[in-house]
């Protein structure tokens, strides 16, 4: 992906549904980096293995910041059932993660705090729209084409199928 601006209206090259998954921590205690650091380092392995593995589902992703103590990941999708399926297989960064972070979490005694939410959404149902931005979002998951070739208006696209 390139961080130079694609000038003009651009939007994501919808073909059909997309999953979209949220995941992100936020640090409730700066000094106890002891429950958040691990948290906040198992996440990079996980992307990476997903990004090399065209297989996984996973589409893209955006990093994202909320300043200045959240921390999270907006997730691009084939399907909910290839997310569900990366979260429970053997051998992967996300089970030995995820048991390590429940454990933290118990002992952490609320010292950082975790969400995610799951969206599946149908063919049709999603649109977006860029203007002189370079690659983002689900734009930069799917990749972008210029907004005439989806229809000119957001209502013109949420239904172009």
């Amino acid at each position: 992906m390139s961080t130079k601006p694609i000038e003009g209206r651009m939007t994501a090259d919808a073909q059909g549904g997309v999953t979209v998954f949220t995941i992100g921590m936020r640090i409730n205690n700066f000094r106890a980096v002891r429950s958040w650091w691990p948290v906040f380092r198992a996440m990079p392995r996980m992307l990476k293995e997903l990004s090399v593995d065209r297989g996984s589902g996973m589409l893209g992703y955006q990093l994202l910041l909320g300043a200045p103590r959240v921390l999270y990941v907006v997730q691009y999708w084939e399907s909910p059932e290839k997310l569900i399926a990366y979260a429970s297989e053997q051998g992967k960064e996300h089970r030995p993660a995820w048991a390590a972070f429940n454990r933290r979490m118990r002992e952490g005694k609320g010292k950082v705090g975790f969400w995610h939410e799951t969206y599946a959404v149908s063919a049709g149902a999603h649109e977006a729209v860029y203007i002189n931005m370079p690659e983002f979002g689900l734009g930069k998951a799917i990749g972008v084409v210029p907004v005439g070739r989806r229809g000119e208006r957001a209502a013109d696209r949420l239904k172009a199928v």
